[in-house]
């Protein structure tokens, strides 16, 4: 009951303006940073791995911005799920799509874990067809929103990570592109350790391997909230070149090394809440 209940507020909350929606958004996450102190401890730790430089004092002010910007992405989420295309379009600005159309097919638009990411794969989807891979949701009510109002412009195919590469790439030589989201913490299988902000992370190696596999080239695509009643911005990138290398490491640390250098442009949107650091090299302890 209460899971719809919160969701009806998010469908009545879309028709205020953004300028208003937004600061809504953020006293939601800012009482979320006092309230959820499991995650602000998973945010402060990580933040203290990859910004050692900064004081105890900038640490905590940055993850606070973070939930501010966390709340935001989720109350505005509304907007991205009922409002108009005309006004998901102009909330959502599309920068860069010259880029998809030269790197032809197939291709992985790698996407990294930022607050906008369903924002930017929400513009994206009205441009073409697509196919991308989901966590499903032990909420089986939310479960069914998030496929249904992520294929709500143009069909796109959401496949469970249980369903493995060969689906993808299936999916991919059909002329899809692949909107990949591989920045987590995914365990040790098809993993390698390389360095994220100079600490060594559990990185997977699918975009490498994909890419080989499917031929496809990668064009980045990073979502940017803009600041408050501003909404967001995708941004896509020239395709990599020279990608795949014949050393997966090297191209995870590529892909990290890219990642790192969008979070240094906005380092509170990026997804610090998740335990980006769980898996350790054999003998090191947890950081969390």
């Amino acid at each position: 009951m209460l899971t719809r209940l919160a969701v009806g507020l998010l469908w009545l909350l879309r028709f205020l303006p953004l300028a208003l929606l937004a600061p809504v958004g953020e006293s939601v996450g800012w009482g979320t940073f006092y309230m959820w102190r499991e995650r602000r401890q998973i945010c402060l730790i990580n933040l203290a791995r990859c910004f050692p430089h900064l004081s105890e004092r900038e640490r905590r002010a940055l993850a606070k911005r973070h939930f501010g910007v966390l709340g935001r992405s989720v109350v505005e989420r509304g907007l991205l799920w009922w409002s108009r295309g005309e006004r998901v379009a102009r909330v959502v600005r599309l920068i860069g799509m010259e880029h998809l159309v030269a790197a032809g097919r197939p291709v992985i638009l790698l996407a990294p874990h930022f607050v906008g990411l369903d924002a930017g794969a929400t513009r994206l989807s009205m441009e073409g067809a697509a196919v991308s891979v989901y966590s499903r949701q032990k909420n089986p009510y939310i479960d069914r929103l998030l496929v249904r109002y992520r294929s709500r412009f143009k069909p796109v195919t959401l496949l469970s990570r249980q369903d493995g590469l060969r689906a993808v790439i299936r999916e991919m030589r059909t002329g899809l592109p692949f909107y990949y989201l591989p920045d987590q913490d995914y365990g040790r299988r098809d993993s390698v350790f390389v360095p994220f902000f100079g600490v060594p992370a559990a990185t997977i190696t699918g975009v490498s391997r994909i890419a080989r596999l499917a031929g496809a080239k990668v064009v980045p695509a990073v979502t940017r909230m803009r600041p408050g009643g501003q909404g967001y911005e995708v941004r896509l990138y020239p395709a990599w070149d020279d990608f795949p290398t014949d050393d997966p490491a090297a191209d995870a640390r590529r892909v990290n090394a890219f990642i790192e250098d969008r979070v240094r442009e906005m380092p509170e949107q990026y997804n610090w809440v998740h335990k980006r650091f769980k898996t350790r090299p054999a003998g090191e302890p947890s950081f969390y």
